[in-house]
C-alpha cells in the first residue's frame, strides 16, 4: 500500500535526524548505551536477513558477534601495553612470551580486517559444513546454540589466551585517541550509526536483488527452488556468511563504548536475547529490527537496574506475545490495523443496503 510506503519513509528519515542529533541533547552515559544499542542494531539486521528473509533459525549469533569483538579487543590490549609487555592475564598465567596468533593485531589494519573476515569465516565454513548434508530447521537452530555454549565454555577454560571468564578489559586507546573522551565518544556514536545506516541500505539493496529474491523463494519453498535448477546451499551459505560478517561489525563497535567483551556476552542467554529483539521488531522488516532492538535493550536495562530478576520472565513473555498476537512483530502493527479498518469499512458498506431497505419498508 502506498500510504505504508509513505510512513515507512517518513519513519526513518525522522529516525535518522533524531539519532544523529542525539549527542546533542542525551548524557554521556545515556549516549554510550545508545551507542551499544545501535551497534547490536547492525547485527540485528544480519540476523533479519538469515533468518526473516533465509528461513535459518540462528540460536547462535552471539559467537560471530563475539569474534568481531574480541578482535579489536586484543588490539585495543596490545597497543596499551609498552614494548615487550604482556596482558596481564598472560602474566597471571605463567606465559613468558605473546602467542604467535596474537602478534598480527598489534597491527590496526589487521584487526579491522579480522573483524569482518573472521566472523564471515567462521559462518560461511559452519554453513557449509551443516547445509550442504541439507541439516535445517530445529536441528540447525539447535547446532547454532551447540556451538555459542561451547564458545563461551572455550573461552573460560583458555584464560591465558582469552582473559577467562573476565575477558579482555583496560582498555583505552584506539588509533592514539583515548577513549574516555567526550570528543571521541561522540565521533564513536556518529560512526556507529553512519555504519547502521550503511548496512540498513546494503542489506535492502541486497534483498531486492535477484538474490534476495531467490534467498526468499528458498525460504518459501526450497524444494521447489531446488527443481528448478539452483542451489539453495550456496545461497544459504553467503546470507550466513553476511549475517556472521555484520554481527562481527556490530561486536567491535559494541565493545569501544562498553570497555569490555567476556564470554558472558557470547553464549546462550545473549544470542536468545538478540533473537527476541529481531522477533519484536519484526524478522521481515529491517527498520522493525532496528526499532526492536533499542526498544527491548532499553527495557532490559531500565527493568534489570530496578528489578533485575524480572527480566527473564519478562523477555519470555515478550516472545510468547509475539508468537502469539503479533508474528510480524513491531512491524506488523500499522498492516494490521489497515486490515482491521479495511474489513470494518467492508462491512459497513455490506450492511448498508441492508438499513436502506429497512429504512424504506
Amino acid at each position: 500500500m502506498r500510504w505504508l510506503k509513505q510512513w515507512k519513509a517518513a519513519s526513518e528519515a525522522v529516525l535518522l535526524v533524531v539519532l544523529a542529533l542525539a549527542p546533542l541533547y542525551v548524557s554521556p552515559f545515556n549516549l554510550s548505551l545508545l551507542g551499544r544499542f545501535l551497534a547490536l542494531a547492525i547485527l540485528s539486521l544480519g540476523l533479519a536477513l538469515v533468518w526473516g528473509w533465509g528461513g535459518m533459525l540462528s540460536l547462535g549469533q552471539g559467537v560471530f558477534w563475539g569474534l568481531g569483538a574480541y578482535a579489536l579487543a586484543m588490539h585495543l590490549k596490545l597497543v596499551g601495553l609498552a614494548p615487550g609487555d604482556l596482558p596481564d592475564f598472560m602474566q597471571w598465567s605463567g606465559l613468558s612470551a605473546l602467542p604467535a596468533w596474537w602478534i598480527p593485531f598489534r597491527h590496526a589494519w589487521f584487526a579491522f580486517a579480522a573483524v569482518i573476515a573472521v566472523p564471515a569465516l567462521a559462518a560461511a565454513v559452519l554453513a557449509w559444513l551443516v547445509l550442504a548434508r541439507r541439516v535445517g530447521g530445529v536441528f540447525f537452530a539447535l547446532i547454532t546454540q551447540a556451538l555459542a555454549l561451547a564458545f563461551a565454555t572455550l573461552l573460560v577454560s583458555e584464560q591465558a589466551y582469552s582473559g577467562g571468564f573476565n575477558g579482555l578489559t583496560d582498555y583505552s586507546t584506539l588509533l592514539g585517541h583515548t577513549l574516555a573522551s567526550l570528543p571521541v565518544q561522540r565521533t564513536i556514536y556518529w560512526i556507529t550509526l553512519a555504519l547502521l545506516a550503511a548496512s540498513l541500505l546494503f542489506c535492502r539493496w541486497l534483498l531486492h536483488t535477484n538474490f534476495g529474491r531467490i534467498l526468499l523463494a528458498i525460504r518459501d519453498g526450497e524444494n521447489r527452488v531446488r527443481f528448478l535448477g539452483y542451489n539453495p546451499t550456496g545461497y544459504k551459505v553467503v546470507a550466513f556468511a553476511i549475517g556472521g560478517a555484520l554481527a562481527g561489525l556490530s561486536g567491535a563497535l559494541f565493545i569501544l563504548p562498553a570497555g569490555v567483551i567476556s564470554p558472558a556476552m557470547v553464549g546462550v542467554v545473549p544470542s536468545i536475547e538478540m533473537l527476541i529483539a529481531v522477533a519484536v521488531g519484526g524478522r521481515t522488516s529491517l527498520l522493525g529490527v532496528v526499532l526492536g532492538t533499542l526498544l527491548v535493550n532499553f527495557g532490559k536495562d531500565w527493568i534489570s537496574s530496578a528489578m533485575p530478576e524480572l527480566w527473564l520472565l519478562v523477555m519470555g513473555g515478550l516472545l510468547i506475545l509475539v508468537i502469539m498476537a503479533l508474528p510480524e512483530g513491531l512491524a506488523g502493527v500499522p498492516a494490521l490495523l489497515g486490515r482491521a479498518l479495511a474489513r470494518r469499512r467492508r462491512s459497513r458498506r455490506e450492511l448498508m443496503p441492508a438499513l436502506a431497505g429497512e429504512e424504506e419498508g
